[in-house]
């Protein structure tokens, strides 16, 4: 199961309904979050995200209201006794805005922040899932980022059986991509079918662009930012932001599964006119509110 925790909604100010960007992704006990505004740990306590699974924070730019929230954050944690590492990505040339976060009154952290710029295609990858970052485009570098659960493959035990093959055969196939049973080679794809993984796309701040499209393809949930309604699309266009439908024909193209718009600006009172303009355009889309959570 993968859990989808939206922390906070709003975009550039808070509201008294909505707090600013961050997005919790809870898998197989790890926390990752994506981006961390002010007061978003309060916001991890409220809605039951356990503060202490983080394992890594992706933080797509160094606007303040994507990254001011780990000031605090750190400092709990080390009150906290973390002692195992935290990642922390950012795009590369932003690392000084976080160091000055970590640094401005000299805490005692007593566990390892590890500051990563994000200058390559694959940022993190273990035994099950990985995270990728793609260009946006806003004021500043900005990057989206792709939650990817790896490919698993499931055996035909019927089919391996009757070839044969049991017990430590099966690590050992699975090592090497064959193996030989007298002179026989039975390759693992075989007797194996191979099962795709979910994935997650997260795309804010930017404009509607290319690369989110080819990164969102078939996603089974795309988190794109829709700070302006279509009536205030040249507001958006000035200040490299998407409006819902844009954000709407994005999902359409790129045939995902779900669309959740976030980012949302404090001028729409009514998150539901956002939902249903985009909803022209594409059928399963959802304006996230503080709180709601996705299970995929």
């Amino acid at each position: 199961m993968i859990k989808v925790t939206f922390l906070g909604t709003s975009g550039s100010t808070p509201t008294k309904q909505s707090n600013l960007p961050a997005i919790a992704i809870e898998y197989d006990g790890d926390v990752i979050l994506l981006d961390c505004g002010e007061g978003t740990q309060r916001q991890m306590m409220q809605f039951k995200v356990n503060i202490s699974k983080i394992k890594s924070i992706f933080l797509t730019h160094a606007h303040g209201d994507h990254i001011i929230g780990i000031a605090g954050l750190i400092r709990t944690l080390a009150l906290n006794k973390r002692s195992e590492p935290l990642l922390i990505f950012i795009p590369k040339g932003q690392e000084g805005a976080i160091e000055k976060l970590i640094n401005f009154d000299n805490a005692l952290i007593g566990y390892k922040i590890q500051i990563i710029p994000m200058d390559k295609n694959i940022l993190y990858r273990n035994e099950k899932y990985q995270i990728k970052q793609f260009k946006l485009s806003h004021t500043i570098p900005t990057c989206g980022i792709a939650f990817e659960e790896l490919p698993k493959r499931h055996f035909d035990k019927k089919k391996a059986q009757s070839l044969g093959i049991s017990g430590d055969m099966f690590s050992k196939l699975s090592r090497n991509g064959y193996i030989k049973i007298k002179t026989k080679k039975i390759l693992l794809s075989s007797i194996t079918t191979l099962e795709q993984g979910r994935r997650i796309i997260y795309a804010t701040d930017t404009r509607p662009c290319a690369s989110t499209q080819r990164a969102s393809i078939g996603a089974d949930l795309l988190i794109h930012e829709a700070t302006y309604m279509d009536a205030n699309k040249s507001m958006a266009q000035a200040r490299m932001h998407s409006t819902s439908l844009e954000a709407a024909n994005i999902a359409k193209k790129a045939k995902v599964n779900m669309l959740v718009l976030t980012h949302i600006s404090a001028r729409y009172h009514n998150r539901m006119e956002v939902e249903e303009e985009a909803s022209k355009v594409f059928k399963n889309t959802k304006a996230a509110n503080d709180g709601m959570q996705i299970t995929i």
